[in-house]
């Protein structure tokens, strides 16, 4: 089986430095080209429905559309500082309960924890935006590689829910707050790797089940913390989506898994792990403190003290590790992912409810939609 080193690059999965050392040297580029090495596969079996439950997201999401232009209320004006100060005093503040004695961030003042606040919540919606043109791509490569025909169906509602997320985000971010990010180091490797890979299955499980499964859990905390309106609604509508978008890889994946060897199985849960660790080791947060003039090494070590920041990291994994549950991925080769799990320290979420059992409990209610 695979070491921690080869699968990450380093041993301890908490080594700060290693982490840090991952950045973007490409921020100032417009395209970025990945080698996409799937095959395009066609199927003569149109028999619609065979696939029950696919079928039924296929058909909830063609009555699900909502127009990002104009059932959101861009009229809202966002006083993006009240907004973070509101934030921190729900919150307690990111330097709550953290002794920063002796480091840069000691004398800081209101005003400079107010413009951390700022770039932080640029830095964090810029990632998502990053977050949903990749899986705008892997849907349309969904559309191209899965062999089922409900798959396909179901995919290409995807692919328009995708245009429609990176639209609102982009939107926010130019019109509503102060500017975004590149995109994080760690998150391009990710979203490189899922492209890059020719197995269908890998991409389902790299971008359905860990992005989006991370992004659902993450949306559902920021919509419950902010007090904007706007970003509130649009967040709303966005988790509606993605609630399908993830049960349709849990749905998907439980049948193929069931039938893979345990060697198959392995390069699965190892994948799993992989993506798992850059995903939580993005939220360093590491352009944000460069641009503030902190150096990430001692910046990094407080965000891990911070009690906020230690609760949302663990709760960002609330729907991966149900749904690794739900398709085997845990335990099967001596509880192979179940271990590294426990490792990353989120091992406590397996028995939430998986998205494929509740994911209509997020779908927008009749009259919901404003138009």
């Amino acid at each position: 089986m695979a070491t921690n080193q080869d699968l990450i690059g380093r041993d301890d999965i908490n080594d700060l430095e290693a982490i840090l050392g991952v950045t973007n040297t490409d921020v100032d580029e417009a395209v970025h080209a990945v080698k996409d090495n799937a095959e395009a596969i066609f199927t003569w079996d149109y028999e619609k429905g065979q696939r029950p439950a696919l079928n039924r997201l296929y058909e909830k999401a063609k009555t699900s559309m909502w127009n990002g232009e104009t059932d959101l209320p861009w009229d809202t004006d966002v006083d993006q500082e009240q907004v973070v100060a509101n934030n921190a005093m729900a919150s307690g503040g990111f330097d709550a309960d953290i002794d920063l004695s002796g480091t840069p961030l000691e004398h800081w003042d209101e005003v400079k924890w107010l413009e951390f606040g700022v770039e932080s919540q640029n830095w964090m919606l810029s990632q998502f935006m990053h977050g949903e043109q990749g899986a705008l791509v892997c849907t349309a490569k969904i559309v191209e590689t899965v062999p089922w025909i409900d798959a396909k169906y179901y995919a290409s509602t995807q692919v328009m829910d995708e245009a429609r997320h990176v639209e609102v985000f982009a939107k926010y971010l130019d019109t509503k707050l102060s500017g975004h990010y590149p995109i994080n180091a760690h998150l391009k490797m990710l979203l490189d790797d899922i492209v890059e890979d020719s197995r269908w299955d890998m991409t389902y499980l790299g971008m359905q089940i860990m992005v989006e499964g991370l992004a659902l859990a993450a949306f559902g905390f920021m919509h419950q913390m902010t007090t904007e309106p706007l970003l509130k609604q649009l967040l709303r509508y966005v988790m509606s989506d993605e609630a399908r978008h993830v049960a349709f890889g849990v749905l998907s994946l439980k049948e193929y898994y069931a039938e893979l060897s345990d060697a198959e199985m392995l390069e699965r849960q190892e994948f799993a792990f992989e993506a798992a660790v850059r995903m939580r080791d993005r939220f360093l947060q590491q352009e944000v403190w460069d641009r503030m003039g902190i150096d990430p090494k001692v910046a990094a070590g407080l965000v891990l003290q911070a009690p906020q920041r230690q609760l949302f990291q663990s709760m960002l994994f609330s729907k991966i590790v149900p749904n690794c549950k739900k398709l085997g991925l845990l335990d099967r080769n001596d509880h192979w992912l179940r271990g590294k799990f426990t490792e990353l320290g989120v091992i406590q979420f397996e028995d939430w409810a998986d998205t494929g059992e509740e994911y209509e409990m997020f779908q927008l209610a009749e009259g919901e939609i404003a138009s």
